[in-house]
């Protein structure tokens, strides 16, 4: 065999804290040819984001070392490779999508500006030049109308769009190595299968090699022609896609395989009454132009929403990236303006000002989609769980408080020992269970989920859902659980509710919606998953 295109070799890497070295990633070896793709799948917390940001040095050293082993590109060392040499590799030959497009994306600059650096920097174009080729790459990952966006900021996206730019910024420079940390998490099953295609024809286009790093099983074995399985920082088992499918060798693969969602949902006891009650929901956002930033007319971004949830229900709300299921909940939330009739508990939430929808604050949470821009950096876990309790139950003590968040944290699957550290030291999914801990805490009536399970793997998602059916059953929680993994709907909820550009194309309860669609977009959406 050629010399490979990346080598790892034998590479352990550690984290120096408080004059105490821990070692995260332990001896590990991958190898990756031009043209091939390698998934790297495990746990959250297995190693398998800080290996990749290794590969570019990316992580801070202190703390961070690497007690054995290398790293060769195209047969040069990049663990010992200079500034300069790694200038000209980083975003260049090797392009990397991060896990999280929010902190990657700059706030303050637009679209057009964020990609056309890309290529000014990397490919030398003019603004001229680089837009036509920054509307057809968006056009590619599946932004519509790419031309009217590019003015667009990023906080103007939603999460599924984010992640879209951010993978559309790093093919902008057609690699020779692309690293992909979780590109698909945030996206629908349709955008998904989209995704998957570009970059298997850009893979051949480019005889591009690809570390696609992923806790979605059933993308790794759409795509990938080898898989490595990382369990606490070790490499458990490496071999080619078809084979580990077909004859996994450890048991912890076995497990990662047995934990696709499955179940039911906790059964609804008949006399259940109304908790929320939605008639003809809509939002619109103003447009504005000229010098004085005048509103001209409005964005209808919702249209036409009505349905009842039960307490001890679970509400799903499916559909498109952009199709409008986030902006849902923020409107019940009352986080956003809305129009139409918002009904809770029997008290009408319409018209209500911040100060009036207070108390009701603790009786409805939510958990974010991006659990590292809603997770103030600045708190540790216990600050982070506990300040629901200090503004709603100020009475309890604080040894009360913490009582409590230790409990909570157990019950979500996380070590209370790590109480105090802050959120920058974990793993993506494990920010998630901070957020799912924190709008736990309070016992609410009603929990907004968006996208809760969607950085997590299949395990600790197998977790998170049979904690929430737990927690639904014993407090008859009602969810509005908004997915666009249609095998979790179906294992979680009671209805469902199809979204496509703001509007409703399908509704119903679940199981008749997911055996009998009614609707083309319907069936399409459950063959893709």
């Amino acid at each position: 065999m050629g010399a490979p295109l990346l080598d790892i070799d034998n590479l352990s890497i550690a984290f120096t804290q408080g004059g105490a070295k821990r070692t995260v990633v332990s001896e590990l070896s991958l190898r990756i040819d031009a043209g091939e793709t390698l998934a790297l799948v495990g746990e959250s917390g297995s190693g398998k984001s800080v290996t990749a940001l290794s590969v570019l040095r990316l992580l801070p050293s202190p703390p961070v070392s690497y007690p054995t082993g290398n790293i060769h590109f195209c047969g040069e060392s990049l663990l010992h490779a200079g500034e300069s040499t790694l200038r000209g590799v980083r975003g260049n030959r090797i392009a990397m999508i991060f896990q999280e497009p929010m902190v990657s994306l700059n706030p303050l600059h637009t679209l057009e500006k964020q990609l056309g650096e890309v290529l000014s920097l990397h490919r030398g174009m003019r603004k001229e030049a680089a837009r036509g080729e920054i509307i057809a790459c968006l056009d590619r990952v599946g932004i519509r109308n790419p031309l009217r966006r590019l003015a667009d900021f990023p906080h103007q996206l939603s999460g599924g769009e984010r992640q879209r730019v951010m993978i559309a910024m790093a093919l902008l420079t057609r690699p020779e190595l692309l690293i992909a940390d979780e590109p698909t998490t945030a996206l629908d099953v349709s955008v998904q299968a989209q995704i998957l295609q570009l970059l298997r024809e850009l893979r051949r286009e480019l005889n591009m090699g690809l570390l696609f790093i992923t806790h979605n099983l059933t993308i790794v074995r759409k795509l990938a022609d080898r898989v490595a399985v990382m369990q606490n920082g070790r490499c458990v088992e490496q071999n080619a896609a078809a084979g580990l499918f077909a004859q996994p060798q450890h048991p912890y693969t076995v497990k990662l395989l047995n934990s696709e969602p499955a179940g039911e949902p906790v059964p609804l006891p008949p006399d259940s009454p109304v908790l929320l009650a939605v008639d003809n929901l809509e939002v619109a956002f103003p447009i504005r132009k000229g010098l004085l930033r005048r509103v001209t007319g409005e964005n209808s971004v919702v249209r036409n929403i009505s349905f009842t949830l039960r307490r001890g229900e679970t509400l799903g709300l499916v559909g498109e990236s952009g199709s409008g299921k986030s902006t849902t909940g923020l409107a019940l939330l009352r986080l956003i303006a809305s129009r139409g009739s918002i009904t809770f508990d029997g008290e009408a939430l319409q018209g209500r000002s911040r100060r009036q929808m207070l108390p009701l604050r603790h009786r409805i949470q939510v958990v974010f989609q991006d659990p590292n821009s809603s997770l103030n950096p600045r708190l540790n876990v216990l600050q982070i769980i506990e300040e629901g309790l200090r503004v709603h139950q100020p009475a309890l003590s604080s040894t009360q408080r913490e009582e409590q968040v230790v409990q909570t944290m157990e019950e979500v699957g996380l070590d209370p020992q790590t109480r105090w550290r802050y959120p920058a030291e974990f793993s993506g999914g494990q920010r998630q269970r901070i957020a799912i801990a924190r709008a736990l805490i309070l016992r609410p009536q009603l929990i907004v989920l968006d996208e809760p399970t969607s950085s997590l793997d299949r395990t600790v998602q197998a977790q998170i859902l049979a904690l929430l059916k737990s927690l639904q059953q014993k407090y008859r929680l009602a969810y509005l659980f908004i997915s666009h993994d249609l095998q979790v709907v179906r294992a979680l909820c009671h209805q469902v509710i199809v979204l496509r550009q703001g509007e409703v194309v399908e509704q119903g309860e679940c199981q008749r919606v997911f055996d009998a669609p009614a609707q083309e977009y319907t069936r399409q959406l459950i063959t893709l998953s």
